[in-house]
């Protein structure tokens, strides 16, 4: 009620209800306004004398206006049976949990039950996004939720609900915030986007997505879906199964939908749309008398689980987890680590101890999974390779999966490894298979049980004997400056007493010199750190080093970021510098068509774009006569140059790297269309914009911008901007497969399939089935009908092998000789 007569007094808006009681208001005059600041001063006299403060305030609904501050997080919007409460959560809530040390707060619903440790989130705004404390969250007049800086006023989320005739907003005894109109019907409400739990009685269904609580600013890898057959399943990233529930519909109509719900009792069940269950399970307190609350969460281990709250012990339990042993978790204990189980739980060890060439097998002492170091450069090891034996062990590649098998008894898979330039580790299962897995990465984990019929070789470096050394003996007769007397200076030789006043000169010279020398270090970086306070990144990086809000600057301090625009990358693209020495890419941007408000909410969601294919925009500024993004640096530049450098040898880049390089690409274009907040047409999809880090990783650049500038605004009114990224895509994946910037001549697919094999010499190493797969489906994308073009998604499972694709229709043309003509004029002009 507190805070419903602050908005009233705030706003002076009528408020029909009290929690649960009529309260009218006729006209907010002089006298009411009185009245209700006598009233509020009562209520604060007797509600603060019973519970000592004043924290939480318990309203069935609130109205338009209603807001709560980053800078009192104690202040929380509590539902009317006390359970759950809204508000700003302290990193504390997940810092006990999760393990998370990172600063800022979070936005969202949690458990009110008494400690930190209980009141677990259950909801946050963005999945888990994290903001400064001077941040508010405001149910505004327009009928929106955001969540926006009070610095700038830039809106880092919104329900995007203006126009659906919102009145007022309720957290419901379930957990479930809403949002509902005149008639008190619901419009919107958080059930329908869950983050990384679920209530009972909440509803999950395709393509909704539970993704585990990022950790120290790292985005979670971990996902618990459901398919539309009705299975569901625990995956890492978006290609590696770990668990699946079974029970899937076999053949489904395209009228039927399946849904997954939780309930109170502790049953996780998928449904068809006849309510018949396909699927169910159980926790193993089902029907307990004695256990009040239930939830369903996927934790930062990658484990899903039903979590019973005993009331009496004032503690959560779990009683019920998908993988039992933690070990089969895909990628449990991280990179170049190892992962085993014992009667207290999983352990986790490196990669880097073991046994090498045959002795006691130990894999490692424990460590926690960020002591454990990248696995050696093979390419520099001084002397040959060896290979480190880890028995019971399988390994298996994190990224790239560049598995692939071969039939040899354990001595011949070592043997095979070891003889092969290319291979990092090896698998041999002892299971009377014959099965050898060769790894071609250097990204691998793996687990450990006695039980395992298997054993596992990695490559190192082999380390010399030692050798004995000589001792060195001083020689004698070595010359030595006699002093007598205790002087310094000895007056019968006279060139020993210039040398003396030689050494003397130097000497003061030298000590003059360095303090010079010290005055000005000290004079520079007092100016130097004067300079850094003033830039928005030092003061970010003072308290985070990886903080990844978005930054404003201004002109000055872009200008001081890349030393004048000093190095230049490319057209209206510099080079720049953080105080924490992070390179970054300033990109200038010319003819800005927006208004300075549309420009900060474009970057306000290009900002709040996160995806390891994305290059990530880290700031922005915008003043009337200069507008510029900030990104993070990609070392190895644009795959344009990879591709078509003439000093590089095309060839480098095999048939399996350009590929992987164009599913990066279509996993990002799939991320913008699909699983952003809103649709993000890239708009500019060209090998110029695809960039690749250290481990040839491709990043889009320059996505979202075709608004903004003038020269990007799209081709047709006859196609949407994401068809025409599909289009767009289809003309990078056959540059891409032949090595050729121009279209081909024709859309023969067994012409262009035989020209890319001819000119790659791909008999014998890549399938014929393998090519046509990329061929035919890029000749999809490149459909004149838009309608005629497939999805994002549908190129991405192609392109994984998970999805086929039919022969395409002939029945377009590809461009003409002199359109041809004039795109290799104009890419001669852009690469000279």
């Amino acid at each position: 009620m507190l805070a419903t007569l602050l908005n009233l007094l705030k706003y002076g808006t009528p408020i029909k209800q009290f929690e649960g009681k009529s309260f009218k208001v006729q006209s907010f005059t002089s006298l009411n306004s009185c009245f209700l600041v006598l009233l509020l001063v009562v209520y604060i006299l007797l509600d603060c004398s019973i519970c000592g403060f004043c924290e939480e305030v318990k309203m069935v609904s609130v109205p338009l206006g209603f807001e709560v501050s980053g800078f009192h997080k104690t202040t929380t919007w509590v539902s009317q049976n006390g359970v759950f409460a809204f508000g700003f959560l302290e990193s504390g809530y997940l810092r006990s949990i999760y393990d998370d040390n990172e600063d800022g707060v979070f936005v969202g619903i949690r458990y009110n039950l008494g400690n930190k440790v209980a009141n677990l989130p259950v909801w946050t705004i963005g999945g888990g996004l994290r903001v400064s404390e001077n941040s508010t969250f405001r149910l505004s007049e327009d009928g929106r939720l955001v969540l926006f800086e009070n610095t700038n006023g830039l809106i880092l989320w919104s329900s995007n609900t203006s126009k659906l005739g919102v009145k007022k907003a309720s957290l419901l005894d379930n957990g479930n915030l809403v949002l509902l109109d005149s008639e008190d019907e619901v419009v919107w409400q958080s059930f329908n986007s869950p983050t990384s739990s679920l209530l009972p009685g909440q509803s999950f269904h395709f393509p909704q997505t539970l993704r585990a609580p990022s950790t120290k600013s790292i985005s979670s890898y971990y996902n618990f879906v459901i398919h539309p057959s009705g299975e569901l399943a625990l995956v890492w990233e978006s290609n590696v199964t770990y668990w699946k529930s079974g029970g899937a519909l076999t053949f489904l109509p395209t009228i039927t939908k399946v849904v997954a719900r939780f309930d109170s009792d502790g049953i996780l069940g998928v449904f068809d749309v006849t309510n018949k269950s396909i699927w169910s399970t159980t926790s193993k307190d089902f029907q307990d008398s004695s256990v009040s609350l239930r939830h369903l969460r996927i934790d930062t281990d990658g484990n899903l689980r039903i979590y019973s709250w005993y009331n009496g012990l004032k503690m959560w339990k779990v009683g019920w987890q998908a993988v039992e042993n933690q070990c089969n978790v895909f990628g449990s204990c991280g990179l170049y680590s190892l992962c085993g189980f014992n009667s207290s739980g999983p352990t986790c060890s490196c990669l880097h101890e073991g046994t090498i060439d045959g002795g006691t097998d130990s894999p490692g002492s424990d460590l926690s999974i960020s002591g454990c170091k990248k696995l050696v450069d093979l390419d520099n090891c001084k002397m040959r390779t060896s290979m480190m034996v880890l028995k019971s062990t399988v390994l298996y590649d994190l990224y790239p999966p560049h598995d692939f098998d071969v039939m040899l008894n354990e001595d011949g898979c070592k043997a095979y490894c070891s003889n092969d330039t290319s291979c990092i580790a090896a698998t041999s299962k002892n299971d009377g298979s014959g099965s050898c897995t060769i790894k071609r990465t250097s990204f691998i984990s793996g687990y450990s049980d006695p039980s395992l019929p298997s054993i596992s070789f990695l490559k190192i470096c082999l380390v010399p004997q030692a050798v004995s050394t000589r001792k060195a003996h001083p020689q004698d007769g070595g010359r030595e400056i006699p002093l007598s007397s205790g002087r310094f200076i000895s007056y019968p030789n006279a060139s020993k007493f210039v040398t003396a006043l030689t050494l003397i000169g130097l000497a003061t010279a030298l000590v003059f010199l360095t303090v010079e020398i010290l005055v000005v270090w000290i004079v520079y970086q007092r100016r130097k750190t004067a300079s850094r306070v003033r830039n928005p990144f030092y003061k970010d990086a003072q308290k985070n080093p990886h903080y990844s809000a978005l930054v404003k600057l201004s002109f000055e301090e872009i200008k001081e970021l890349t030393s004048d625009f000093a190095t230049q990358l490319g057209l209206s693209i510099f080079k720049g510098i953080l105080p924490n020495q992070t390179p970054i890419i300033v990109k200038l941007l010319n003819n800005v068509v927006v208004s300075g408000k549309d420009f900060r909410t474009a970057v306000s969601i290009l900002g709040g774009t996160h995806h390891r294919n994305l290059v990530a925009v880290k700031g922005f500024c915008c003043e009337q006569k200069h507008k510029f993004l900030v990104y993070e640096f990609v070392p190895c530049g644009s795959l344009d140059k990879w591709l078509f450098d003439q000093e590089r040898n095309p060839n480098e880049l095999q048939w399996q790297e350009r590929l992987d390089i164009a599913l990066g690409v279509a996993r990002a274009l799939a991320y913008l269309h699909l699983e952003c907040q809103s649709c993000v047409a890239h708009g500019n999809l060209k090998l110029g914009n695809v960039m690749l880090d250290q481990n040839l990783v491709p990043k889009l650049m320059d996505f979202g911008l075709q608004g903004l500038l003038q020269e990007e605004t799209g081709s047709s009114s006859s196609e949407s901007a994401s068809e025409r990224d599909i289009y767009k895509f289809g003309e990078l994946l056959l540059q891409i497969a032949r090595l050729k910037r121009k279209p081909p001549r024709d859309d023969d697919v067994n012409h262009l399939i035989s020209d890319i094999m001819e000119m790659q010499r791909l008999e014998g190493r890549v399938g014929y089935e393998k090519v046509e797969r990329v061929v035919r489906i890029a000749l999809w994308c490149l459909q004149t009908q838009p309608f005629l073009r497939p999805s994002i998604g549908e190129v991405v499972k192609v392109l994984e092998g998970t999805l086929s694709v039919d022969r395409p229709p002939s029945s377009f043309a590809f461009k003409t000789r002199q359109q041809v003509d004039e795109e290799e004029c104009t890419e001669i002009q852009e690469h000279p």
